[in-house]
């Protein structure tokens, strides 16, 4: 399997990437696509679909190729993989819910391949995180391997969408299904963040809502406990920089904690609204600003996944929260770039509100705050 990466900043340069990668010698089935939300989703789709390749695309708030971040741009993913190994799904949540649909994701797999992986995509269903992940186990079975990243719209929460041939939807799921038995597929969810503080507990919570914490209001107690100089009526900033630096870690007997962002919040009843839901009783714990630390705990356990599962790579795949972004600033690049020469094969990836996969200790999950890299290599 062959995989090249292009990028434009255009629907007119992007289709001149295209011909350019494209020869006799490599003609691509599949194209990832990443795309900033202002440009021309369904042009690109389109140019992609008339030369028969499988689009497997969504939304970012920002997208990266290799070790280069780009903003408003278009990065792309081209692979020689055999139609014969993948299967491409395009589910909306309305008539049936992102449970139900997830669920027929699972069936479909099962029924396709012997051993699938999953490959997701998915719109604006922040809620739904876990539900995705238990939609799918349900329908194949819990020794399932799920990957992939929420959408995103730069920042402007006005609807990421995910899309593909004539589909697209801010409340779709997207499933590129992959036979492991033909390509292998390894993957790492992995964040570096560092607990600060004693363990404190969600006292009142309904799904991705947190109303308080060890019965404070919950805005109010993160502001106050972490010190956070900030005037809430006038900073529309707040919830943004707190959600990037200081992110919940919601603790579990035996496995790593699984990050929460706060995303939004409710100035009256001083309520947090995470990017994933947080059970009330959750034990959690609060995150120190990341550092240079942070970047090698992920490099570190990139290589873990090489050196133990996966030696070599044809493509990689990368799902990057933006709240990561937002906090490690000028160090992002540095980290997308450590993670890229671990295997030192072509990547594409963006920055994403939610992520799923596989921490070290842990099981396929939602996740928020989380670096997600994916490998591929054809057996």
């Amino acid at each position: 399997m062959v995989s090249k990466t292009i990028k434009a900043t255009s629907t007119a340069a992007i289709i001149k990437e295209i011909d350019k990668a494209t020869t006799d010698s490599f003609k691509p089935t599949l194209a990832i696509v990443f795309l900033s939300i202002k440009q021309d989703w369904k042009a690109v789709s389109d140019v992609l679909s008339k030369r028969g390749i499988v689009v497997f695309g969504a939304t970012t708030s920002g997208e990266f190729i290799n070790g280069d971040i780009e903003e408003g741009s278009i990065v792309m993913m081209l692979l020689d993989i055999s139609p014969a190994y993948f299967k491409s799904v395009f589910l909306e949540t309305g008539q049936l819910s992102t449970l139900e649909n997830a669920k027929l994701i699972g069936l479909e797999g099962k029924s396709t391949f012997k051993n699938p992986a999953f490959l997701i995509l998915s719109g604006w269903l922040t809620e739904d995180g876990e539900n995705i992940i238990e939609g799918i186990t349900q329908g194949f079975g819990q020794d399932v391997t799920i990957f992939g990243g929420m959408a995103g719209d730069d920042l402007s929460l006005s609807g990421p969408m995910v899309f593909t041939k004539d589909k697209s939807s801010d409340k779709g799921i997207l499933a590129l299904i992959i036979d492991e038995d033909k390509i292998e597929i390894n993957g790492i969810a992995t964040c570096g963040w560092k607990p600060i503080g004693t363990t404190k507990t969600v006292t009142k919570s309904k799904g991705n809502v947190v109303y308080t914490i060890d019965n404070k209001p919950a805005l109010d107690m993160i502001i106050k406990y972490l010190g956070v100089d900030y005037d809430f009526e006038t900073d529309k900033e707040i919830v943004t920089q707190i959600g990037a630096y200081y992110p919940l870690q919601m603790e579990r007997d035996n496995v790593a904690p699984v990050m929460r962002t706060a995303m939004l919040a409710n100035r009256e009843d001083r309520s947090l609204i995470c990017a994933g839901n947080v059970p009330q009783g959750s034990k959690i714990k609060f995150s120190l600003p990341p550092d240079f630390d942070a970047i090698e705990t992920v490099i570190e356990e990139c290589h873990e996944l090489k050196n133990d599962y996966q030696q070599q790579a044809d493509a990689l795949i990368m799902f990057s929260c933006i709240s990561r972004h937002l906090s490690f600033g000028i160090l992002m690049e540095e980290e997308i770039r450590q993670v890229q020469e671990v295997w030192d094969a072509p990547m594409v990836g963006f920055f994403s509100y939610g992520e799923f996969g596989k921490s070290k200790t842990g099981k396929h999950e939602f996740h928020n705050n989380t670096c997600c890299v994916v490998a591929l290599k054809e057996k």
